[in-house]
């Protein structure tokens, strides 16, 4: 190869060489004018445009995606565990094992002595709704208890004073000696739609602290329903796991925020519980607080909404010889005996169409209008008794004593 050739050669490879070098400078600069973070620190640099990644604790507090942990910490430290204890007596007679006769022929080792008396302890939840101690719970948590123990998360523990009782709508209230204790929020449950969130707090099964997540199921579903007859109710239900322990616990919505109060459970099933509107326990919390009697007006009667085709379902079907008129209204099933309905005249088979010039479509809004009125205040209700309309007048009472706990 000859000189000349050669030097071509070399210059050929500086060049190339510089080229790289160039293009290499030029990536550079186009990289660090794209993405400033990397540069050095020691080089000034505007953060003005850059978006940081958010903290775990603002995630929490912000990120709709964590909105249970959020939930948890507004509401978590005023969910209460309550211990109880109760006296109970043994149902069965021992004069009867008692007797000479049956310890001589069968000898006393065949009737072992049996406490007359023996103590029952139960467990529950509740929640602080007061900075001095006002609780929320299920009467049924607290209903006979001689002693009431409440254990706050933080490990306090204070003895509790049973302030009210109302056993129709399984509600009570408990108050604790204590100063700026913290409170839960209480929502709004008539704002509730199927398929809002539902966060289950409480300590099922001993197992303190514990949260569940699911989704309101329905709305206004019966006691009757529920297979709790002899409350007058109309349920939240939800998918949230609700365990025996849970029962006056919180239930919130995704805001943290009390909609109701975990009750119970059905039995056999799997992911359907139960729990009792705040708006309910809204509406009576500071008249149990005092003491004071809730009054539940009742006409005794047992009833199901009823439509012209219900109506003549019936009348196909039926045996006797009544005949249902096919309009709409609410049916008449069973009448109590000596209740104000059956002094008042009604029989089953009457249709109630209207109760002081209101229309009535259905058993839901009977039941309302009875659980407003006034004890001993007449009520003039309008019925069908088959072919003809007559007017009756009925003077609500006092729902009887229940004895269901």
């Amino acid at each position: 190869m000859s000189s000349t050739q050669k030097k071509i050669n070399s210059l050929r490879q500086v060049g190339t060489h510089t080229l790289a070098v160039v293009l290499t400078l030029v990536l550079t600069v186009t990289g660090l004018r794209s993405f400033p973070q990397i540069l050095s620190p020691l080089l000034p640099v505007d953060n003005s445009d850059i978006v940081t990644e958010p903290s775990i604790s603002s995630l929490s507090a912000d990120n709709p995606d964590n909105f249970v942990v959020a939930a948890v910490k507004r509401v978590g430290a005023s969910v209460v565990r309550i211990d109880t204890e109760r006296t109970i007596t043994n149902p069965f007679s021992d004069l009867f094992f008692d007797h000479p006769f049956f310890h001589d022929f069968f000898g006393k080792e065949a009737f072992p002595q049996l406490p007359r008396e023996y103590r029952q302890r139960g467990q529950g939840s509740g929640f602080i709704i007061d900075r001095n101690g006002i609780i929320l719970t299920n009467a049924h948590v607290v209903s006979n208890a001689d002693q009431v123990m409440v254990s706050l998360r933080d490990g306090r523990t204070f003895k509790g004073e049973v302030r009210g009782i109302d056993r129709v709508f399984d509600l009570a209230v408990v108050k604790i000696d204590g100063e700026n204790l913290p409170t839960a929020p209480l929502g709004n449950s008539s704002e509730l739609e199927v398929g809002d969130w539902a966060i289950a707090v409480g300590n099922p099964l001993g197992l303190d602290n514990t949260v569940t997540l699911g989704i309101i199921s329905t709305l206004n579903r019966s006691s009757a329903q529920v297979g709790i007859p002899d409350l007058r109710l109309d349920f939240i239900q939800t998918d949230a796991a609700i365990n025996p322990g849970n029962s006056g616990g919180p239930l919130l919505n995704e805001r943290g925020e009390v909609i109701g109060i975990n009750t119970a459970i059905r039995a056999g099933a799997e992911g359907i519980g139960f729990a009792i509107p705040i708006d309910k326990a809204k509406a009576i919390q500071e008249k149990l607080a005092r003491g004071e009697k809730i009054s539940h007006p009742y006409i005794g009667i047992r009833m199901v909404t009823l439509t012209p085709e219900i109506a003549q379902k019936i009348n196909q079907e039926s045996n006797t010889d009544i005949f249902i008129p096919k309009i709409d209204g609410v049916l008449v099933v069973q009448v109590m005996p000596d209740s104000p309905a059956a002094i008042a005249g009604l029989r089953p088979g009457d249709v109630i169409t209207e109760i002081d010039g209101t229309a009535i479509i259905s058993s839901d809004q009977l039941q309302d209008l009875v659980d407003k009125s006034q004890i001993d205040q007449p009520l003039q209700i309008s019925i069908r008794r088959e072919t003809q309309t007559k007017q009756l007048w009925v003077r609500p009472k006092e729902l009887p004593k229940m004895s269901s706990f």
